[in-house]
């Protein structure tokens, strides 16, 4: 770990986090801890001998710690308490990151398991919940499900719940929806998302 020789916030935080996939691999741990061979996975592009090393550093500065999974020998990766307070800035990162965000992926690499922080980053941001519902997010052919509750918004997996809505689109539309880029009405009538169930619910947690 290399020093940038400041006495400042800021600098000793990059000392630890700012090498290149450092906040990539907080973000995977942030969804859920993590096999070696499932941040590989949900890491396109990284290199397992740097994933190793990097994975080396942040348990070494006490951010990342290896557990025993289950009732078996097999290690996984989660994130110290101390880690987990990274959340509040990765998220304010994604919400920053809407701008660049617009054009949709291009070429890029994508995973629907990272709307499971994207989305309630940027709903928690700008809409108060009033009601208790879960809505369906199909994407790529997989159903996530957001569940709007009082204290806030979750995404994971569809756990066979009852939904009161389902919304098919792009990642791009549905993270257009979350910032509040886009509006319901304008991704409908321009034929962005598909909704199955009560639109009503969707226009709420959404704001849209």
């Amino acid at each position: 770990m290399r020093s940038y020789g400041q006495y400042c916030g800021l600098a000793r935080s990059l000392e630890v986090v700012g090498d290149r996939w450092n906040l990539l691999i907080v973000r995977q741990l942030l969804i859920a801890p993590a096999r070696y061979r499932d941040l590989i996975d949900g890491l396109p592009g990284i290199a397992t001998n740097l994933l190793a090393d990097r994975l080396r550093d942040l348990e070494g500065s006490g951010v990342v710690e290896r557990r025993l999974a289950g009732a078996g020998s097999v290690v996984e990766y989660a994130l110290t308490p101390w880690g987990a307070e990274l959340r509040q800035p990765i998220e304010s990162l994604i919400r920053w990151s809407t701008p660049l965000m617009v054009r949709g992926p291009d070429s890029d690499s994508f995973r629907p398991e990272w709307l499971a922080l994207a989305v309630p980053a940027l709903l928690d941001a700008r809409v108060k919940v009033r009601l208790s519902a879960t809505v369906g997010l199909e994407i790529g052919g997989r159903l996530f499900e957001l569940r709007a509750t009082r204290s806030g918004f979750e995404v994971g997996p569809h756990d066979g719940r009852d939904l009161d809505a389902t919304v098919r689109a792009d990642p791009a539309y549905v993270l257009g929806l979350a910032a509040g880029a886009l509006t319901l009405s304008d991704a409908s009538t321009l034929g962005l998302v598909e909704i199955d169930g009560d639109e009503s619910v969707v226009r709420t947690v959404f704001a849209a």
